[in-house]
């Protein structure tokens, strides 16, 4: 036996020295990349928290930074960059940074809401913040917004009032899409101290949104449209897409992600059932590259634009879906996540980490730009490849 130990360990050793030479991960090596950017990007904009980065123009390189202020939905994002970010790495720096961009948006947890996307402000900031830190303070936030959230629930609608300040426009009571990855506030915090009537807002809610912001099909609406007072459904539009029968590719990713987290909330066969199937419309659509035009039925396809904030947001929502599948979706999401890297990519010396995102196509806004959300998904999206 003692024989034997030399080349046993001589083995093990083999091994190891394989191991160590292998290429690094998809996951790895994307995070690395990440984490160099978001550091670098940091330093230069310093400690002023008043401004978050938002978007940058085709052929730019620098992130044009937007006020923080409660019109500004995507001012959320950006510490939740931070966050993972420093999850990744452990880079102090980085969550000095990413406290101090946080911390800057409390004042929203302190008003009513000013519309939905109070869960978009502060579920990346808050709940990632919490989620690493344990910092008190920052649960009670969440806790804060979710009350506030809650209070644009209307019961006879069913639903969360989207955009209060479009209700004359749409003619009644309108839930977008979007809406849906709002939801996480709620449930989140039912489970951590907040009102049990919480989870319940936010089943209803999907439960009428799965009835009326969807075909028989499994494409989307982005916007559903109710009588305030008796609850009626009134008709289903879009805002943001090509047209009201065509898939708008973003709020197609919404649905998905949003009813992968419902599920996880809830474990009710129905919502795993139908995030399975409005992802299966969306993967039988694709282009070979795994990265949507910014809406699936625009008739300038293939030269339409592409959206990968769409392929960033489908990317993380199946890598949770694949956990509840057994694995399926996992291998299309790796295949999007790479497509992101190695195509979209933006290059070395710009701020962000994804090129040709869309963001408000009718209204010609953020058409091929860079754009904060596609990166906080995508960065998210690699962290839970890695942790698989």
């Amino acid at each position: 036996m003692k024989g034997m130990m030399k080349p046993l360990y001589l083995a093990a050793g083999l091994l190891l020295a394989a191991a160590c030479a292998r290429p690094a991960s998809l996951a790895d090596e994307a995070l690395d990349y990440c984490v160099k950017k978001v550091t670098g990007v940091q330093e230069r904009l310093g400690a002023d928290y008043g401004e978050s980065p938002r978007n940058i123009a085709p052929g730019d390189c620098r992130w044009n930074l937007t006020p923080v202020c409660q019109e500004n939905w995507t001012m959320g994002f950006w510490p939740g960059i931070l966050w993972y970010a420093y999850e990744a790495s452990g880079n102090a720096a980085l969550e000095t940074a990413a406290r101090g961009y946080t911390e800057a948006l409390d004042f929203i947890a302190r008003q009513p809401a000013y519309d939905h996307d109070i869960g978009f402000i502060m579920f990346p900031s808050f709940g990632n913040g919490f989620r690493l830190t344990g910092d008190p303070a920052y649960k009670e936030a969440v806790l804060a917004t979710a009350e506030r959230l809650a209070a644009l629930f209307n019961p006879a609608v069913g639903t969360i009032l989207s955009w209060p300040r479009e209700v004359p426009n749409f003619g009644g009571h309108n839930t977008i899409m979007d809406n849906m990855l709002n939801l996480e506030t709620l449930f989140w915090a039912a489970e951590n101290g907040g009102d049990p009537a919480w989870k319940d807002i936010a089943i209803t809610h999907a439960d009428t949104t799965m009835r009326y912001n969807f075909r028989p099909d499994g494409t989307s609406y982005h916007v559903a449209v109710y009588d305030a007072e008796t609850g009626a459904h009134k008709y289903s539009c879009t805002h943001q897409g090509y047209a009201d029968d065509s898939m708008w590719a973003r709020g197609q990713a919404w649905g998905i992600y949003g009813y992968t987290m419902v599920y996880r909330f809830t474990r009710e066969p129905r919502f795993l059932e139908f995030a399975q199937k409005i992802a299966d419309v969306y993967l039988a659509r694709l282009p070979e590259d795994k990265v949507p035009y910014w809406d699936f039925c625009d008739p300038e396809i293939p030269n339409a634009s592409k959206d990968a904030s769409a392929a960033a947001v489908v990317a993380s929502a199946l890598l949770e879906l694949s956990t509840y599948t057994d694995g399926k979706y996992r291998a299309d999401a790796e295949a999007m996540l790479r497509s992101l890297y190695e195509n979209y990519r933006a290059p070395e010396g710009c701020d962000s980490f994804l090129l040709h995102s869309t963001g408000h196509h009718p209204a010609g806004k953020e058409i091929d730009y860079s754009i904060v959300y596609a990166d906080y998904y995508f960065i998210e999206a690699l962290l839970r490849l890695k942790n698989l």
